[in-house]
Order: structure tokens, then C-alpha cells, then sequence
């Protein structure tokens, strides 16, 4: 029998961080900036409210696996306790008639089951989509911030800090990138990606 998919295809949802490096452009006479994008992640405002609503989706899509596995969980064993009793009834008309009537409600049952798992993988892609989409919006902003500082300080590449052993303190940004990324992208989309970039991605 088809297994429903369960809570466990929502786990829990994070913000990926964009690549190692940012950009590179020009020559410099200080080359190298790092960047906590750690940090930035989980504390810039679109990022603590971005991480709130993809939990709340999580939660939802958790609570609506539970509500489509009761019932067929529950129909699955009323058909399992009803053939183990038909298996002790006497060769005749009225076991040929539970037979075929057990096999209507064992069919009936994959339907459902196959709809139910249709709809979960629906809400799993959702949520993968919009965690994507929010990704995709933070990583643009923040490359887009750096590249900005890069120029401006006159380095010629920028890191994150994760990527690296040791730095010293004059060459991390992260406080300048955070503040830009809050004022300059207070929220963020919390929509699937469009259409045309998941297609894409396939």
C-alpha cells in the first residue's frame, strides 16, 4: 500500500548563504574584504521575518500532512481488521461479496492516498520554491552591497568570513553590509520563484 508522506518532508526550512565570493572587479591596493554572512542572515530584518513566515509555512504544511494521514490511516486498518476476519468466514456467496467489497474500498483507499501524497509534494515544492525565492532575493541585495563597498574601498574581492581561517578586524564589512542590507531591503517577497526560474532550475 502507497505510504503517505508525513510531516517529515516539511523539515525545518533555513536561509541558504550566497557563494564564497561576491565579485571581483578592479585592482586595489587593500584586495581582500570578508563579510560574516552568518551573521547577516540570521539577524537582518528581512531575514528574522523572512525565517518566521517559511516556519509558519512549515508548520501549516505539518498540520495539513497530519489532517490527510488520520482518516486513511485509520481506513487502512479498518480494511487490514476486516480481511484478517473475512480470511475465517466460510467459501460462499456472502465472502465473495465482503471479497469484492473489501477490494472497492482497498482501491478506493490508493486513490486517496495518491491524492494526498499529490498535494503534500505540492506543498513541499511550495515551500522549497519560496525558501529559494527569499534566498535568491538576500543573496542579490548582498552581492549587490558588497560590490558597492568593494569599489568604494578599493579592494578587489570580497569573501565570506566562514571561507577563511583568520582576518583582521579592518577588513570585515559586516556591520557596513548589514546596515545597507536593512535599510535598503527591509522585507522580502515570501512568494514561490516565478515561474520561468523553476523551470529553469529543473
Amino acid at each position: 500500500m502507497t505510504k503517505l508522506l508525513t510531516g517529515a518532508a516539511f523539515a525545518a526550512l533555513a536561509l541558504a548563504a550566497p557563494s564564497a565570493a561576491f565579485a571581483q572587479r578592479g585592482a586595489a591596493a587593500s584586495p581582500i574584504l570578508v563579510v560574516d554572512t552568518d551573521r547577516i542572515l540570521a539577524t537582518c530584518t528581512a531575514c528574522v521575518a523572512a525565517n518566521t513566515q517559511l516556519q509558519t509555512l512549515v508548520t501549516n504544511g505539518n498540520a495539513r500532512a497530519q489532517q490527510l494521514r488520520t482518516p486513511l490511516d485509520q481506513e487502512a486498518q479498518s480494511i487490514e481488521t476486516a480481511a484478517n476476519a473475512l480470511q475465517n468466514m466460510p467459501a460462499g456467496a456472502a465472502k465473495t461479496q465482503q471479497e469484492t467489497a473489501l477490494r472497492n474500498r482497498y482501491a478506493a483507499l490508493q486513490t486517496r492516498q495518491n491524492t494526498a501524497n499529490q498535494e503534500l509534494q505540492r506543498l513541499e515544492q511550495n515551500i522549497q520554491s519560496t525558501r529559494a525565492n527569499v534566498g535568491r532575493q538576500l543573496g542579490e541585495k548582498l552581492t549587490q552591497i558588497a560590490s558597492t563597498i568593494m569599489t568604494q574601498r578599493g579592494a578587489l574581492t570580497v569573501f565570506s568570513k566562514n571561507a577563511t581561517l583568520a582576518n583582521a578586524d579592518s577588513i570585515d564589512i559586516t556591520n557596513e553590509v548589514l546596515a545597507a542590507l536593512n535599510q535598503q531591503l527591509p522585507a522580502v517577497s515570501i512568494t514561490p520563484l516565478p515561474q520561468q526560474q523553476q523551470t529553469q532550475g529543473r
